[in-house]
Parts: structure tokens; sequence; C-alpha cells
């Protein structure tokens, strides 16, 4: 994938980097002239991702605090500056009801999905960004908005890293601009058990007709980082094929009257 948004001269880390939206995250940066260092949790998924970019990376867990320091490290030693960091890594994690969540994986999403970034901004910010200037988008969810079966855990951590892009704003500007991306249903290794089954149902509920890549996230990100978005911060894009206006769909000519409700919304599969 290509892009137009110039990025070149600039780097860039991107957690959660190796499959699914973080890695089209990943090459659509690289695509656009970012130099780009990449986080995960396998070594060698990491090894060959940043071969691939050009780049580097840095095996860890987001979630052990030491991680967001080293990985800041690791890219202004190979590049000389951060400007661009997405907070892409998440878990999803405890998947059930919550009157049965475990208390220790309770915590475990919110240090990943919620304490996590914020460290990591906190190392860009005091290692580059508070001098130099740069931009932060968080990957959110369209599922925070509203509640669902099983993903409360994920859910709930997702609508505080919503918070927390805005309140991160409004303290950061106007060198930093801070903002999310929340998908829909995304055509992801992650969440095949959802999309492959039922795909044509879900897509034709939906006012754009198909589930999503994770090129159309990477395209939303890559734009929100350039200079064409350099007036927006604070803000949460949604980019999820019209599954927010789904229920006002129009039925096509000749299927009016039939009642047809729409599916549930997706949820995510245990990690």
């Amino acid at each position: 994938m290509t892009s137009s948004y110039g990025l070149r001269g600039r780097a860039a880390v991107v957690t959660g980097a190796t499959r699914g939206i973080g890695w089209a995250v990943a090459r659509a940066l690289a695509d656009a002239g970012a130099r780009v260092c990449v986080s995960a949790r396998d070594p060698d998924r990491v090894r060959r991702a940043a071969g691939e970019l050009d780049g580097v990376g840095l095996a860890g867990d987001v979630g052990d605090p030491g991680h967001p320091r080293k990985l800041t490290e690791l890219c202004l030693d190979a590049f000389g500056r951060l400007d661009v960091l997405v907070n892409n890594a998440a878990t999803n994690q405890p998947y059930g009801p919550l009157m049965d969540a475990d208390p220790g994986a309770w915590r475990e999403a919110f240090t990943v999905n919620v304490e996590a970034p914020l460290r990591l901004v906190q190392c860009a910010w005091r290692g580059w960004m508070r001098e130099h200037g740069g931009v932060v988008v968080n990957i959110c969810t369209e599922g925070a908005g509203h509640v669902g079966p099983d993903v409360g855990a994920y859910g709930t951590s997702k609508a505080a890293l919503l918070h927390l892009t805005r309140q991160l704003a409004g303290e950061l500007g106007p060198g930093v601009r801070v903002n999310s991306v929340s998908p829909g249903l995304v055509r992801t290794e992650m969440a095949r058990f959802v999309w492959e089954p039922g795909e044509g149902e879900i897509a034709a509920a939906l006012p754009l007709g198909r589930i999503g890549e994770p090129e159309d996230v990477a395209r939303a990100v890559v734009w929100l980082c350039s200079e064409e978005a350099k007036w927006i911060t604070g803000a949460d894009l949604l980019v999820d094929g019209g599954t927010s206006v789904r229920r006002a769909r129009i039925a096509p000519q000749g299927a009016r009257g039939t009642a047809r409700p729409a599916p549930t919304t997706p949820t995510r599969p245990p990690a």
C-alpha cells in the first residue's frame, strides 16, 4: 500500500506491530517515508517485521513497566528522533461476563490497554516530543461506546483510553497532537472466529457493504499523523464501515417491509 502523505525524515514507534492492524500501520508509515521501530511479544515476528521495513524492533510486553523506556531509547538511538507514536498493542482478557472476571486479569487489561499507552507517551514526551513536537495515535474500538457480551473489560478499558486521548490532547498541545482511531470489525486473524462464519450477513448490514481490512485503519492512522491533519487533536476517528449507523440503513427495493434485525456488534476473541 502506498501513501500520498509524506512522512519522510520522521521516526515512528508502533506497538503490536507484527500482525493485523499494527502491521498494516507499520507498513503504511514506512510507505509514507517514515522510519519505523516495531514492538510485539514474539521475537521472531519482530525480527522479520523490522527487517522487511528496514527498521528496528524490540520484543517484549508493553505491560512491562520497563518496556516503554527501552522502546523509546531504541528508536532514539537508531533514528535520532521520535515523531510518531501509535499505541496499538492491546489485550481483550478477561473475556467473559464481568461477574466472572478474575481481578488480576481485569487489572492486566488496564495495565496493557491504558497504563502502557500513557507510559509510552510519557517516554516519548521526555525523550523527544516535549522539545520537538510529535503525533500520538491510540487504537481504540468502535465498541467502546456501547456494551456487548463478554467484552466488558476490553470495552471499559478502551473507553478509558478514549478519555486518556482527550486528556493528553489538552495537556500536550500545541506541540503534540493526540488522537485515536476506533475500528469496527476488521479482517484479522484475531477476529477470524467472528467474521468468517457470518461475513455475508455482517457485511450486508453495513452501509458500506463489507467488513474492514487492516489497511483501512492504517490509512486513517497515516492521515492523522500527516500535516494534512495538523489542526486535529483530541479527536476519535471511527473507521467502522458505518457500524454505528447501520440500523438506519434503508432496505433494498423489493425487500422493504421485511424485518431483518441487524447482527449484534461483533466481539473480539480471546487473545
